[in-house]
């Protein structure tokens, strides 16, 4: 399954199909949440909203492979990110492109 943020696909010929999307949500905790909001205080990395936004970035991308796969789509281009939101102790991520069919069999 190929995910690319380009709108072709140079190295073969493709069929466009439709748009495919996907989202993941991952909660923080009260604790998580109380420790970011400190270190967004003071100054510094928010190391564990980091890591749970790659989580969840990486749950979104596997939800898009797997929505593409029912589809029967070979895999996505123009693959847009929506901006992550942190609100209420929860990260959102929807991820959106077309789903294509290559127009021959890949060797």
């Amino acid at each position: 399954m190929r995910l690319l943020t380009t709108e072709t696909v140079d190295d073969t010929d493709i069929v466009h199909g439709d748009v495919v999307y996907a989202c993941a949500i991952s909660g923080a905790n009260i604790v998580r949440d109380m420790r970011e909001a400190i270190t967004n205080t003071i100054g510094g990395r928010m190391t564990r909203y980091e890591r749970l936004l790659d989580k969840t970035m990486a749950a979104a991308f596997d939800n898009l492979r797997e929505r593409a796969k029912e589809q029967k789509y070979d895999g996505v281009l123009g693959i847009r990110v929506s901006h992550p939101m942190i609100v209420s102790g929860a990260i959102e991520i929807v991820v959106t492109g077309t789903g294509f069919r290559y127009a021959k069999p890949r060797a």
